[in-house]
């Protein structure tokens, strides 16, 4: 979201410039490719360094933002800590998530939010959250009331369309034919993602519908990944599954589905519903975070680990006529262009900018 953010936000109003607390990894890469200074500090994950905040701190004083917006629980925590040495005059915190606490987090995660919840009061100048599960649940652990806001993710409506040649190449690419049932699920190997209840839905789903096929990508998402492929082959799978790995090629990917599938532990609003969405493509998801309110009457919710659910709504959407599905999948792009168009969602993040920057 903070590449797409980047993409369209006024350069004529605002000079971005990112710092990395690690590295500056893939995202960080494309960011730099749009002519935005992009750094990184090195910082090594679950390592908390005070030397490398206070070489923040004296980076910030040199660049001197009139806003530092930090992104996420560690860079909220560290970065408005650093923000607030350098004298930077306004600090807003943002987060994406809805019950963190509640999912498989580390320790120090788990610290971090109890310290960010501590100092929200003082700390930032704002506090914004991508959904109001987010925002509700945060308030309740502790973090400050006033002074917080909602902007939700969004999405580019001309890089996620429909197209039917790309739907071709990509099942021609893992050799399927244009009529097998292809569902899919997009994401980062975490377990907060529960890539096992995903497969575990496509066992069910597999005994009564044999002919269906299921696509994973995403971070560590290949056949080398030894958990992911004993899961998968423990369940008899392996001949119905495709593993792509991390691509920057998702609109393709997601143009290519019949069917898109959420099945997180823990998400406070999950971006790839969206996308897949925009595609034309109808979605299932778990009832964590804002995917009921993302969905609508476009999708379906199944509680939070539901697994048969899962395959059960699956199995109920391929037995629809494929005009009724087509439909559906109508529908879903509707519900994102009157919702989560991207350059809506960048004009919000703009006027939040502007109005702390008077």
């Amino acid at each position: 979201m903070l590449q797409k953010l980047l993409e369209g936000i006024d350069r004529g109003k605002f000079s971005p410039h990112v710092i990395s607390l690690t590295d500056i990894g893939e995202i960080g890469t494309r960011i730099a490719a749009l002519g935005i200074p992009v750094e990184a500090l090195g910082m090594r994950r679950g390592i908390p360094d005070p030397i490398r905040i206070l070489r923040l701190a004296r980076r910030l004083r040199q660049v001197k933002p009139d806003i530092m917006h930090a992104w996420m629980y560690h860079a909220d925590l560290m970065g408005g800590s650093a923000a607030r040495l350098a004298g930077v005059p306004v600090v807003i915190w943002a987060i994406f998530s809805s019950d963190l606490l509640r999912a498989n987090t580390s320790l120090l995660t788990k610290l971090t939010v109890s310290w960010c919840a501590r100092m929200s009061s003082w700390l930032p100048d704002c506090v914004q959250y991508d959904s109001n599960k987010g925002k509700v649940y945060h308030e309740k652990i502790g973090f400050r009331e006033h002074c917080s806001l909602v902007i939700s993710n969004g999405v580019d409506l001309k890089e996620f369309i429909q197209n039917e040649q790309t739907r071709q190449d990509v099942r021609q690419e893992i050799g399927i034919s244009s009529k097998t049932p292809l569902i899919g699920l997009i994401a980062r190997f975490d377990p907060i993602k529960n890539h096992a209840g995903f497969i575990k839905a496509a066992g069910y789903l597999h005994r009564d519908m044999p002919e269906v096929h299921f696509l994973m990508a995403g971070q560590s998402i290949e056949w080398s990944n030894p958990v992911l492929n004993k899961i998968i082959e423990d369940a008899k799978l392996t001949d119905v599954f495709h593993l792509l790995g991390q691509r920057d090629d998702i609109p393709r990917i997601m143009a290519s589905l019949d069917l898109a599938c959420l099945t997180s532990w823990s998400e406070s609003f999950g971006i790839v519903l969206i996308e897949a969405m925009a595609c034309g493509v109808p979605c299932v998801s778990t009832d964590c975070g804002e995917q009921s309110s993302i969905l609508g009457n476009t999708g379906w919710i199944v509680p939070i680990g539901d697994m048969e659910g899962i395959a059960a709504k699956s199995a109920a959407f391929f037995s629809l006529p494929e005009n009724e599905r087509r439909l559906i999948g109508e529908a879903a792009r509707a519900r994102v262009m009157h919702r989560f168009e991207l350059s809506v969602v960048v004009k919000r993040y703009e006027a939040l900018y502007l109005d702390f920057a008077k």
